[in-house]
């Protein structure tokens, strides 16, 4: 087994502050946004009816803040390799994730870099998520067990 930290077996990697994360590139299309509301119940209309987001002072359907936040989250779970050592994760909704009615949808773009290692072995993972160059979460923070 290899894992994301390059090494064969799962061992623990030489993690430092300032190491960055491979970015991430996500697409979310409004075939997401209703498979998303689906999943989690959460059917507001400014997640699937443009009409209604228009009348109430949005732009267009947005995505829903959680599956935003998910898809940031990728960015450390891809590079962790197991989803398990993923002990926190933190974010503030700041901006919408405006989803045109394209194929193409909505392009998010993910980074990361390792702000903090403990002695414990926990790092702190500062994350940057964009839509159309702006910040759409405000201070993203994961906790990793490394």
């Amino acid at each position: 087994m290899t894992t994301a930290f390059g090494g064969p077996g799962g061992g623990a990697p030489h993690v430092t502050a300032g190491d960055e994360l491979p970015a991430l590139e996500v697409r979310i299309t409004r075939e997401q946004l209703v498979r998303y509301a689906g999943a989690a119940l959460d059917f507001n209309p400014i997640h699937w009816n443009e009409q209604f987001a228009k009348d109430v002072g949005l732009p267009d359907v947005i995505a829903h803040g959680m599956l935003t936040m998910a898809v940031a989250g990728r960015v450390v779970t891809d590079w962790l390799g197991d989803p398990a050592r993923l002990v926190d994760f933190s974010a503030r909704f700041t901006r919408p994730v405006v989803v045109p009615n394209t194929a193409e949808g909505a392009l998010v773009e993910i980074t990361g870099k390792v702000a903090d290692v403990k002695d414990d072995g926990i790092a702190r993972i500062d994350l940057v998520v964009k839509f159309d160059g702006k910040t759409v979460l405000g201070k993203p923070q994961a906790l990793v067990r490394l």
